[in-house]
């Protein structure tokens, strides 16, 4: 035993083992350097290659970032993890062994795991189908706003009150993208029953004529559809504008804002409820009486 041990220390403090740590230790040392280097040259290729915008294939500007960014988040995980094996090989650990128990591994964990592979399989789906891509405005998973990054497994979606959504791309069956087509404003005008219908038509025809030229984000003239309902005080009228994606609020509330303020100065005010009583106890007037009897007189002649 104290032979044993007096070789255990001469092979602890000798230079042999020392030297093999310190090799072991550079060669990592290295890789990871080499890794780092590695995949902050391929993000560059690949902001490169997006950047140039030639050739025959043309891509929107949105799927173009998105695609950059999972081109990027792929380099990053495919370099990483052949440097990590050979961070193993460099420890002299039997590589073969632990890929062989890791493949045994894998396939017991892979049924597990359903959820997992179930979300890199839809983000691949969600990118190449093009369902939506970074900075679209969408509604998934119950969750409405503004895309930040699309994942292998997660999507991150920014809603307009600040708040920051993470969601697995498995759980995304539904998508409702508004920055694809242009979108539509729709406004309802309430005006009083006292004013001419093709008065207040008028007057509103001639400010929505207007507004294109004011409102960039207002693509065509905004389009009358005449009395869309009949309430207790007043009529209501249509206005529905073509604007661009993600602008269709933006353009109501313009409409609202142009169409008040003009009815305002012809001297259209906005309708209020109105409310009509009647006493039970109330004596009827001589006018009233008179009235009465006239119409029951012209009821007997009929």
């Amino acid at each position: 035993m104290s032979e044993k041990l007096q070789d255990l220390w001469i092979y602890i403090t000798g230079p042999n083992l020392w030297i093999a740590i310190g090799q072991s230790v550079l060669k990592i040392i290295v890789i990871i350097i080499l890794a780092s280097i590695v995949v902050r040259v391929g993000k560059n290729i690949i902001d490169r290659v997006f950047s140039k915008k030639q050739g025959p294939i043309r891509i929107s500007e949105r799927r173009e970032e998105t695609i950059q960014k999972l081109m990027k988040n792929v380099l990053s995980y495919v370099v990483y993890f052949i440097a990590f094996i050979m961070v193993l090989e460099a420890l002299s650990l039997p590589i073969t062994s632990l890929l062989a128990g890791a493949g045994v591994a894998g396939l017991a964990i892979g049924f597990g795991a359903q959820n997992l592979v179930r979300d890199i399989i839809s983000g691949f789906f969600i990118v190449f189908e093009d369902q939506f891509s970074v900075g679209d405005y969408v509604i998934v998973a119950g969750a409405e706003g503004t895309v930040e990054e699309i994942g292998l497994r997660t999507t991150k979606i920014q809603s307009w009150t600040g708040e920051q959504n993470v969601i697995p791309n498995g759980n995304i069956t539904q998508v409702i993208n508004y920055s694809i087509h242009n979108g539509l404003a729709i406004v309802d005008i309430n005006v009083p029953y006292e004013n001419d219908i093709a008065a207040a038509e008028a007057i509103i025809e001639d400010v929505v004529k207007r507004l294109p030229d004011k409102y960039e984000e207002i693509v065509n003239t905004p389009v009358i559809h005449g009395i869309q309902a009949l309430e207790t005080s007043h009529y209501v009228i249509r206005v529905i504008a073509d604007t661009l994606p993600v602008y269709q609020w933006f353009g109501a509330r313009v409409i609202r804002k142009e169409v008040k303020e003009r009815l305002y100065k012809e001297g259209i005010d906005i309708p209020a409820p109105r409310l009509v009583m009647y006493s039970r106890n109330e004596q009827p007037t001589a006018l009233e009486i008179d009235n009465n009897r006239k119409e029951r007189e012209t009821g007997n002649g009929r």
